[in-house]
Order: C-alpha cells, then structure tokens, then sequence
C-alpha cells in the first residue's frame, strides 16, 4: 500500500492563511487506496484522481470540484519527505496556485 493513502492535514499554504484553510472545517487532503481521493479547504472543495511515482515518494493528481459555489478544476503534486509530511504546489485552473504542506493523520 502506497504511503500517501490516507487523510493528511493541510498545516501552511501558501496563498491562504490558516483561518481560510479551516475556514468550513479543518483542511485536508484524503488519498484513497484506488486511486481517488477528496480534499477541502475554505471555501474549495473537490475530488481528486492522483498516481504515485513509482518510487512513491511524488503524487501528482486533477481534480475538479467547485469554489464557493462555482465550478472549478486542477491540478497538483506533492512530494513525500517522510511518513508524515509532504510538501508540493495546488493549482487552480486559469486561477490562484499555491504552495502547500500536509501532515498525515493518525
């Protein structure tokens, strides 16, 4: 099993403070085991459909979804630094990008 898999906390991005990130509820990245995955922050929210590398230290993924109310979609990666931190980029299509770290969840 990929160690991406699982709920991974949104702690520092980069465009958005933290009151914005948690703004709905706390922010988050979930990668499950097929492939697919969720993440939420403010007003954002979307699915995603990621691969991981084949040394699974980098998950790209798109993703589509809706910001407060209006259709939205994407792209980003991240890089795995370790068991429970990794940090990479989140990109809005024709819009705002940010760098971003997660924290996995226990």
């Amino acid at each position: 099993m990929s160690k991406v898999v699982g709920r991974w906390r949104i702690k520092w991005m980069e465009m958005w403070d933290q009151d914005f990130v948690d703004l709905v509820e706390p922010g988050y990245f979930q990668f499950d085991k097929d492939g697919l995955g969720f993440f939420v922050f403010g007003a954002v929210e979307g699915q995603i459909d990621y691969r991981v590398s084949d040394d699974g230290e980098r998950v790209e993924f798109s993703w589509s979804g809706n910001d407060d109310g209006s259709e939205k979609s994407g792209r980003g990666w991240f890089q795995v630094h370790s068991s429970r931190l990794a940090k990479g980029e989140f990109f809005i299509h024709c819009g705002d990008e940010s760098a971003v770290e997660i924290e996995h969840q226990t």
